[in-house]
């Protein structure tokens, strides 16, 4: 079936979901989830010639978003039952009002329709954008990256078989077959057919997508996160959170990519980051993280010269761009000029110096003395996210049920006429 045709068997499918009960729904969630479990094997499977394909093309790090285990898999289905457990957003009123005339006017919550997914070589996302897609009442066709077709078609595969298990259309959940650049401009122009195109990716496909798009589409996921070192910061702590925030999962859009220092510590602190991030790590055998320094960052400690460009890229990878700076305020202001509007921390004891990062940092997600790597649905509560978003209108920051919804007013009366 071609691009187009999928997507008009979602719209044909989507009215058997707008009518569907939130038990219906739930009960179709689970046996989703059964499903994925019960074909864990073809699954990991697919992935494997996933991998065996993609090795040698592509880093490490990415390799392990692409990797798949039963762990993975049931971590995949668990993901779907949390969503199933969450209150039903369709239906819910936002507002209720009642005029001088007599009028009760609700502003009820709504599906989208049909929802549009490009992203790339995550399989899990798979799972997590059906099952958030079907709870919030719409039709969901998927565009993954070429690296993990098989894998992802193995997966939609199983979540159709619970879908018919429960009495809904398998094509409420479908994946383009096309993994050539003209099926995502597809997408992109399908008006009257697709109702809210996300992008999840690198920044390449968002400036496709925000330069291409006929349809609604909300920006997501590229992530140049800062953390700010204050001059009044805990340095341990300081030293845990950038730890955390860029080796932990250095592959994902939250995980830190930009440090800056205070000039009040950077003596002090420097050496202690490099101990930790580079020879520490290195003695455990683990991957070292390759510091690239400002000029005056380089004066402290050795490490890779940092261009301008460093600032400004999404490394994914174990590389940190350093740079030292001589007030809170020149933070904020380096932060404004290089970031993404993703995720920014503040590592600082002094409550003024919290006031104007949290207030002067326009981000979706800013932290006080904590990780940038809470950013995501799971971690604020919502379940599994559909992508995080870096603009302002509608959705901003992790994308779960609500996000995924319209709304519509709904007008009682009795007769009148204006």
């Amino acid at each position: 079936m071609t691009t187009f045709d999928l997507l008009k068997a979602a719209r044909a499918a989507w009215p058997a979901l707008q009518s569907a009960t939130t038990e219906q729904k739930n009960d179709a969630l689970h046996k989703m989830a059964d499903a994925l479990v019960a074909r864990t094997d073809a699954i990991l499977a697919a992935n494997q010639q996933d991998m065996d394909a993609a090795r040698g093309h592509i880093s490490d790090v990415m390799l392990d978003r692409l990797c798949l285990t039963a762990g993975r898999v049931g971590a995949m289905a668990e993901g779907m039952r949390e969503v199933a457990a969450l209150p039903d957003p369709v239906g819910a009123v936002i507002s209720h009002v009642e005029r001088p005339n007599g009028l009760k006017i609700d502003r009820v919550r709504v599906p989208m329709g049909v929802i549009a997914i490009i992203y790339e070589s995550r399989p899990n996302v798979t799972s997590d954008a059906a099952a958030l897609a079907l709870k919030a009442g719409s039709a969901c066709v998927l565009r993954g990256g070429k690296e993990a077709f098989r894998s992802a078609n193995a997966i939609v595969t199983a979540l159709q078989a619970g879908l018919r298990a429960a009495g809904l259309p398998a094509e409420l959940v479908q994946l383009v077959q096309d993994t050539t650049r003209q099926s995502s401009a597809d997408l992109m122009t399908a008006v009257g057919l697709v109702d809210l195109l996300i992008p999840r990716g690198g920044a390449g496909l968002i400036k496709a997508v925000t330069e291409n798009a006929k349809v609604p589409c909300i920006q997501t996921g590229t992530g140049i996160c800062h953390v700010y070192v204050d001059a009044a910061a805990d340095q341990a702590m300081a030293l845990d959170i950038i730890d955390n925030a860029k080796t932990s999962r250095p592959s994902v859009c939250n995980a830190e990519e930009v440090l800056l220092v205070h000039s009040a510590v950077a003596a002090e602190f420097l050496p202690k980051l490099k101990a930790r991030l580079v020879d520490d790590r290195a003695a455990k055998g683990l991957p070292h993280v390759e510091l690239r320094l400002d000029k005056r960052a380089a004066a402290i400690i050795p490490g890779t010269p940092a261009s301008e460009k460093d600032f400004d890229t999404e490394f994914l990878d174990y590389i940190l761009a350093v740079a030292v700076v001589d007030s809170a305020e020149e933070a904020v202001e380096h932060i404004r000029r290089h970031s993404t509007g993703h995720s920014e921390a503040v590592v600082s004891a002094d409550p003024a110096v919290q006031a104007l990062f949290t207030q002067s940092v326009d981000s979706a997600a800013v932290y006080v003395n904590c990780s940038t790597r809470f950013t995501d649905g799971g971690e604020f509560g919502l379940g599994c996210e559909m992508g995080i978003s870096t603009q302002k209108l509608h959705a901003r920051g992790p994308m779960g049920l609500e996000e995924l919804t319209t709304y519509k007013y709904i007008i009682r009366g009795k007769g009148q006429v204006r």
